[in-house]
C-alpha cells in the first residue's frame, strides 16, 4: 500500500489543536507526519503555509512547544520534524537529535540544507537511530542522483517541480523516478503540488505522497470551528490516502 506523509505547521492555531489533529490523522491514513517547524522565512514553501508559519510564530510558538507537542504524538503515528536549517544552526543540530530521541521522533526534514551540507551532520543523526531526509529534484542529473541514493534512508523525498509547495506544477516524472530505482531500493515518496485533485497521478511509479499546502488551507479557514478544522482536514486525508492506492 502507498503512504501517505502529511505536513502540518506545528502551533496553528495552538499547541492542543496540533496534538489534537495529528492523533486524528493517524486514525485516517496517513502513515508519517511532518510537523513544521515555524520560521520567518520558508523560502520552498508557498504562501499557504507561509502564512501558517507567520501565525503561529504570532501566536508566540516557542521551539519547546515542539517537543512537548512532539511527546504526545510521536507514540502514535512515525513522526519527521520538518524545519528549515537556521534554527538547527543557531541552537545546534546535536540539541535537536537529543530532544528528537527524548520526544520519540524518527528524524528531520530540512529543504534548504544542501546534500552536500547535510554529510556534515548525517553521521551524528543516523548514529542516533533518526534518518535525515534527501531530496532529489526532477533536474537533477544520473550522476547526482547516484550520489544523493547511495546512503537514503527512510523515503526519498521527490520535488515533484522546480519551485514551492503548494504552486500546483506539473511535471513527468517518469524518467527522474526510473533513474533513482536504478540507483536505490529505497522508497521514493513525491511532494509539492499533491492534492486530492492531482493524488492519483502523482503516486504513479512512486512509493507515497507528501500532502501539505491541501491541508494548511483548512487549517487557515477562520470560518471553521477547531472541531470542523480536524474533520475537514482528516476526511481529505482519508480521501487521498484511497486515490493514491486505487
Amino acid at each position: 500500500m502507498k503512504k501517505l506523509v502529511a505536513y502540518i505547521t506545528t502551533g496553528y492555531p495552538d499547541i492542543n489543536f496540533t496534538v489534537d489533529l495529528a492523533l486524528s490523522l493517524a486514525q485516517n491514513g496517513v502513515d508519517t507526519l511532518e510537523l513544521g517547524i515555524p520560521f520567518s522565512d520558508p523560502v520552498a514553501d508557498g504562501p499557504v503555509i507561509e502564512k501558517a508559519n507567520l501565525y503561529s510564530l504570532q501566536n508566540g510558538f516557542k521551539m519547546d512547544h515542539l517537543f512537548e507537542a512532539s511527546a504526545q504524538i510521536a507514540p502514535h503515528i512515525d513522526t519527521l520534524w520538518m524545519g528549515y536549517f537556521n534554527p538547527f544552526y543557531h541552537k545546534g543540530v546535536e540539541y535537536f537529535i537529543d530532544e528528537a530521541k527524548k520526544s520519540g521522533v524518527n528524524g528531520f526534514i530540512i529543504p534548504d540544507l544542501p546534500f552536500e551540507e547535510a554529510q556534515l551532520y548525517k553521521k551524528s543523526v543516523e548514529s542516533k537511530d533518526l534518518a535525515l531526509i534527501d531530496f532529489i529534484a526532477p533536474t537533477d542529473t544520473t550522476s547526482r542522483v547516484e550520489m544523493i541514493t547511495k546512503d537514503a534512508k527512510k523515503f526519498i523525498y521527490l520535488v515533484a517541480y522546480a519551485g514551492i509547495t503548494g504552486a500546483g506544477k506539473s511535471e513527468s516524472l517518469e524518467e527522474i523516478t526510473a533513474t533513482i530505482r536504478d540507483y536505490s531500493t529505497t522508497p521514493i515518496y513525491v511532494g509539492f503540488g499533491v492534492d486530492q485533485h492531482t493524488a492519483t497521478e502523482k503516486a504513479k511509479g512512486v512509493d507515497g505522497v507528501i500532502v501539505g499546502s491541501a491541508f494548511v488551507k483548512i487549517l487557515l479557514d477562520d470560518s471553521l470551528s477547531h472541531t470542523q478544522k480536524i474533520t475537514k482536514i482528516s476526511l481529505l486525508a482519508k480521501e487521498i490516502k484511497e486515490k493514491i492506492n486505487t
